[in-house]
Formats: C-alpha cells, structure tokens, sequence
C-alpha cells in the first residue's frame, strides 16, 4: 500500500527533527549554549594527596597538602565554591580551606576530587542566637543556640559541616558536627575546631557561653544528624 503525499512528508519531517536529539548533534551552523556550572558543591578527595594552591595554576604558591582520609580515618569533605580554567585549559576547583586563618581558600584540580551539588545551608546568627536550616531558600527550621564567651567569640564567616558523628563525651550532648571554622583558642581541642553540638544544659541556650563551639539542644541536634550532611554550608553572621 502506497502512503499518501501528506502523510510521506510528515514522517520524512519527523525523522529529520529525531535525528539531533538522538545523535546529540547541534544543527548545522549552530553552537551549543555552555552549560554554566552551579556552585557550590560538596565531596571528597579521590587522590591520596591533594595540592592546594593559592591560584588555578601548578606554579602557584601551595596553601597545603590535604589528605585523602582524616587522621580518624574518614574521609576528607571539602566544599568547592567555584571554577576555572588555566591557560592549558586544565579546569581547577576553589574550595573553602579547613584552616587557620578562617575564611582561607585554596585551588586544587576539578580530577582530584568528587563533588556533587548541595541544596540545603546552614545559617547561625550570633546575634539573635539562632541557627536555620535552608533548602533552596527556604526555611525548613530554626532553633536556638549559645555562642561563644566574650574572648571566645563564635567566629564570623562562611564554613561547612567537616565531619559528624555521635558524641561520647556528656558534653557534647546526643550528636555533633566539627565544622571547617577555628575559635580563638587555639589550646581548645582539635586545635580550636569550631563545633556545633548538643548540650546537657539546654538552660544555657541563648547565652554566649561556650569556647566558641555552637550549643544546640539534644533534640534539635538529633534533627540535623538527619537533615544536615557533611559539607553543608555554614554561615555564621554577626
């Protein structure tokens, strides 16, 4: 049976629409739009050894080595904020540097690492005593935290969550996180690591009291364990 006109240049105009989307192709004379990357991201080290260096170069000064695995044998989180090309087209990733001084970056190469995008952040308001979770934007909850003592104030600036893990000691309450940021008190353990933790006084909440680690409540800390991943943005506001 012969097919009609009609219905022959239909089928021959649909096949030559199929043809770019299954082969991927760009229509003749046509550049495909660059898909702009979305920042930031979180992930981990794929290399033993990563170089950090202050600019999208190998011939950049080092910041510092960081270790596939942490020396509790976890691996290392990392949140990369941007990206850029060198001039041999090598594309390198500029990550949030959990190091003293605070507020340190370091570019390392986009291959030694595994990243993937985040959607939700953290935000603490040292002033108000808050800390909210976000989502896209959105507030999903916000409760209430003690801060740092005067000498020992909470830090200022953007961090991310480093590691998390169920607490041992009585006074970090039923769960905590270690952020990237640093207190002032370099003596105070881990080398004066900034954490967000529960508390077995949950009367102190609101109060600036702390060495500079973030006190929530058991309950709210038992929350973010669930909603809250390692490498999730931190940004602490005055």
């Amino acid at each position: 049976m012969h097919m009609n006109r009609k219905r022959l240049l239909g089928l021959v105009c649909a096949l030559g629409l199929a043809i770019p989307i299954v082969s991927g192709e760009a229509a003749p004379g046509k550049v495909k739009p660059k898909v702009k990357a979305s920042y930031p991201k979180a992930g981990v080290l794929v290399w033993t050894k990563v170089a950090a260096r202050t600019a999208p170069s190998r011939k950049a000064p080092l910041v510092k080595v960081l270790e596939q695995f942490r020396p509790d044998y976890r691996p290392t989180a990392v949140l990369a904020v941007g990206e850029a090309r060198d001039k041999k087209g090598i594309r390198w990733v500029k990550i949030s540097m959990p190091m003293r001084p605070n507020g340190k970056f370091g570019w390392v190469k986009a291959v030694a690492l595994q990243l993937h995008p985040v959607h939700k952040r953290m935000v603490i308001d040292r002033s108000a005593r808050t800390l909210t979770l976000m989502k896209d934007g959105k507030r999903l909850f916000t409760t209430r935290v003690a801060v740092g003592k005067p000498g020992a104030e909470t830090p200022l600036g953007r961090f991310y969550l480093a590691a998390a893990f169920k607490a041992t000691a009585p006074v970090l309450g039923e769960y905590a996180f270690e952020t990237s940021a640093y207190s002032n008190l370099s003596e105070w353990p881990g080398g004066g690591i900034i954490g967000i933790h529960g508390t077995p006084n949950p009367e102190l909440l609101g109060q600036a009291v702390s060495h500079g680690c973030i006190r929530i409540s058991n309950p709210a800390a038992l929350r973010l364990k669930r909603a809250a991943p390692v490498g999730t943005p931190v940004s602490i506001i005055a």
